[in-house]
């Protein structure tokens, strides 16, 4: 059965994009959300590949502006020439730089796990910290990586507002700020902190697969009925699956209950 063959069945629930929330509505629905995303990517987490907080601060900070499946195709090779922040502070730039290449900004990404390498070994005895307070010290890395890490890595957890975060939580109407600082506490007024870290898995997963940032598949979003932002992008439900990334996706999010608003 195609998706638009479902539409029939579905119900709609209006979310007004004029019409004032109450706090308490909007408190109502931003829980709604996260629990409704939980349903649809059930296997959410981090897409970064680590078995220490070391790694997962290297792989994070080797992110920005590539992709994760990228650096997890160059992270196997570089944790074994690289297994600890002595390892890092002593890397020679060249042969690092090598490693790093296929990510772009490789003599950039070489300086900075050097330098973080550095300080680690310098302030922490090699060991990265686990509170936020003491990541946020040390080279490259700012807020968003220290929650990802200390969510993932340490159980603590955190708010990690990247792009897709941001880009959702204005569609969804959790909040009208563009600064990610803002965000992550206006956000984080809305949930129990306990499910902080999963509601950042859950928006980012559906922020890298349906709610992409120009062609939004709206009429393949599971939670199209609780979003005010509803048709700012394609609202045909099988022409939205084709927008739906990566393709793997398609056919899980297919057999969804969708709800679209009228």
């Amino acid at each position: 059965m195609t998706v638009s063959e479902r539409e029939p069945e579905r119900q709609s629930e209006n979310v007004s994009k004029s019409a004032p929330e109450s706090r308490l509505a909007l408190v109502r629905r931003a829980r709604r959300i996260n629990r409704e995303l939980a349903v649809t990517y059930p296997d959410a987490r981090a897409e970064l590949d680590f078995t220490t907080p070391l790694e997962l601060l290297i792989a994070t900070v080797l992110s920005a502006q590539t992709t994760d499946v990228r650096v997890n195709q160059t992270t196997p090779e570089l944790f074994v020439m690289y297994p600890d922040a002595q390892a890092y502070a002593e890397a020679d730039p060249e042969e690092l730089e090598e490693i790093l290449r296929p990510l772009g900004f490789f003599r950039a990404k070489a300086r900075a796990v050097i330098g973080l390498g550095k300080a680690l070994v310098d302030r922490y005895d090699g060991e990265v910290p686990g509170l936020l307070k003491d990541l946020v010290t040390l080279p490259g890395v700012g807020r968003k990586t220290a929650n990802v890490v200390l969510g993932n890595a340490f159980g603590v957890p955190g708010i990690t507002v990247d792009t897709h975060f941001g880009r959702l939580a204005r569609r969804l109407g959790l909040t009208t700020d563009e600064d990610p600082v803002k965000v992550e506490a206006e956000v984080g007024e809305l949930f129990p902190k306990k499910e902080w870290t999963m509601l950042s898995h859950h928006l980012v997963w559906h922020g890298r697969r349906v709610c992409l940032a120009r062609t939004p598949a709206c009429g393949a979003c599971s939670i199209s009925h609780l979003c005010p932002s509803y048709g700012a992008g394609e609202t045909d439900p099988d022409k939205a699956a084709k927008l739906v990334r990566p393709a793997p996706e398609r056919s899980a999010l297919a057999g969804l209950p969708l709800i679209a608003p009228k």
